[in-house]
């Protein structure tokens, strides 16, 4: 892997909001890893198992009391919507009743359903179709009503 490449990891990883990313070509694996708003690559070692980390409390998104931020409750795939040809549970403008369900996230080949926890109007969803999302990472804002 050349010097090119691992910037272009780096910027994937910030400009996607993740905190650690993986990547394997055949037998070479590299992890890159973002702390504290430091990036630390980890060369992974075949059959290891990852560090434990004490997860770091979420930086608000908003700072306005009226929000809703939804976080992952798991880590997973994020899907939002049931079928890749179905319009989206929710998009930006959108009013949810508490308990709809506004996107699933696959884990180990199971969807779980992930429901409002109260009404509002979606403002912004922070994530893609497909993308691999990590638990209490933030996915949907919404404004109170």
């Amino acid at each position: 892997m050349d010097i090119e490449q691992l910037r272009e990891i780096i910027k994937l990883l910030k400009d996607e909001g993740l905190s650690e990313i993986t990547l394997c070509d055949g037998d070479e694996r590299i992890t890159v890893k973002r702390e504290s708003g430091a990036t630390v690559l980890a060369p992974a070692v075949p059959g290891s198992a990852p560090a434990t980390r004490r997860m770091e409390e979420p930086t608000p998104l908003f700072d306005d009391p009226g929000t809703i931020t939804l976080s992952a409750p798991l880590v997973g795939t994020f899907f939002s919507r049931p079928s890749p040809d179905a319009d989206p549970f929710v998009s930006a403008g959108d009013i949810v009743s508490a308990g709809d369900t506004v996107c699933i996230i696959e884990a180990m080949k199971v969807m779980n359903e992930i429901v409002a926890e109260a009404p509002g109007r979606v403002r912004r969803v922070l994530v893609e179709d497909g993308d691999a999302v990590e638990f209490g990472q933030a996915v949907i804002v919404f404004e109170a009503l």
